[in-house]
């Protein structure tokens, strides 16, 4: 076996030669295997031409990396091609690309990948400071946004098998006790009833969307994602079982943020009631059309010919409205805070909103929410203290 040659006791050298390049040299790629177990002549001829043939697929599907000595830059790139490219949105994209060209590869992208520690991730996301020509230390919310890039990149090189320990084992992510989280924004409970009742002269299809993202906590993209399909009449509740973001090349379908974030919300009656009449209303457009394309899905809100809204749509008519309603303005996704703030205030449990939301942790909401639930809190504490104050007594 020519491309399988021996090195030592039990390592061999594969070597597989890729198609001629423009210089008309057939580059080739080599790996070091080694095999751990005792195996019969046969068996380990078999054994190796099996994990050859396996190596040889990766390299002329280009999907094999080359471990040895590949600089840090290097693997970026390959990241971003294999994972990154595919995988994020175009604004989750672009945000990693910032981080990487004015943060990290100008300190690492030099090293070998292989012979990146902890020690070295550590001192480069303490010592963090700002490039955009401004004075003072980076937000401790960029801290984090550059945390996460090294995470991701590193937990991407230990799935590919180009590292065997990641070192963002030994990296916590960086906190700062000392900065103020900024409070949600939220509509309190008289705006959101005026919104509503002012949405009843707006067209169907915005109507029901903020309905939805008020009632159901749900994310733009979720709204995006719905289908006909994943409404269940009978049990009052949808079923969030995908996403439509902005991708790279345009919209992308897509699982929603986490395992978590696939879940079944249940919608108030009255709610449920104004879906049935919007699926009246749909089905008589789609019926009128006379540009209708789509066949395969039977998207909630959709265009004209019945594909799905492109996923800035949403927030622009947003804006609009408010500013021709002359209503305080919040970002579109502030209704999902909204929708919180109102279950915490009517004494929703913690675990039974994050749930609702699609939070993969409790402490999320927690965290998200503190204030609310503070205020909540002490609401509770002032009812439970007319219950145990003592009562006058009157006498005749």
């Amino acid at each position: 076996m020519a491309n399988i040659e021996k090195r030592g006791d039990h390592s061999y050298r594969f070597t597989v030669y890729e198609k001629k390049d423009a210089k008309g040299r057939y580059p080739r790629k080599t790996k070091t295997y080694t095999v751990k177990k005792k195996m019969t002549p046969k068996q380990l001829n078999e054994h190796l031409e099996h994990e050859y043939l396996k190596f040889k697929q990766e390299v002329l599907s280009g999907g094999y990396i080359t471990p040895e000595r590949m600089l840090f830059s290097k693997f970026v790139e390959e990241w971003k091609k294999k994972f990154a490219e595919k995988e994020l949105s175009s604004t989750t994209y672009a945000n990693h690309e910032f981080k990487l060209t004015n943060h990290i590869l100008p300190e690492i992208g030099h090293v070998p990948l292989n012979e990146i520690n902890s020690m070295m991730l550590l001192d480069l996301t303490t010592n963090l400071t700002r490039k955009d020509g401004k004075e003072g230390p980076l937000t401790l919310h960029s801290k984090q946004d550059i945390y996460r890039t090294l995470q991701s990149i590193f937990k991407h090189a230990m799935q590919w098998k180009v590292i065997r320990k990641n070192p963002m084992e030994g990296v916590n992510k960086p906190k700062n006790k000392h900065e103020v989280k900024r409070e949600v924004n939220v509509y309190e409970e008289d705006e959101v009833t005026a919104i509503l009742q002012t949405l009843q002269d707006e067209p169907f299809l915005w109507r029901m969307f903020l309905t939805l993202s008020i009632t159901a906590g749900t994310r733009r993209g979720e709204n995006l994602g719905l289908e006909w399909s994943k409404v269940d009449f009978e049990n009052n509740r949808i079923d969030i079982t995908q996403s439509i973001v902005i991708g790279k090349n345009g919209p992308l379908i897509k699982s929603p943020k986490s395992l978590a974030s696939k879940r079944l919300v249940t919608l108030p009656p009255s709610v449920m009631k104004e879906l049935k009449q919007y699926r009246k209303h749909w089905v008589a457009e789609k019926l009128k059309s006379k540009t209708w394309k789509e066949e395969e899905r039977e998207w909630l809100f959709c265009q004209k010919d019945g594909s799905h809204l492109y996923p800035s749509s949403p927030s622009n008519w947003w804006s609009k409205f408010s500013k021709r309603t002359k209503f305080r303005y919040i970002r579109l996704h502030d209704l999902r805070h909204t929708s919180a703030s109102l279950l915490i205030a009517q004494g929703v449990h913690a675990k039974i909103i994050a749930k609702r939301l699609g939070h993969s942790h409790i402490s999320i909401t927690m965290d998200t929410y503190g204030h609310a639930l503070r205020t909540a809190d002490q609401a509770a504490a002032d009812t439970l203290e007319g219950l145990f104050q003592p009562k006058d007594i009157q006498t005749k």
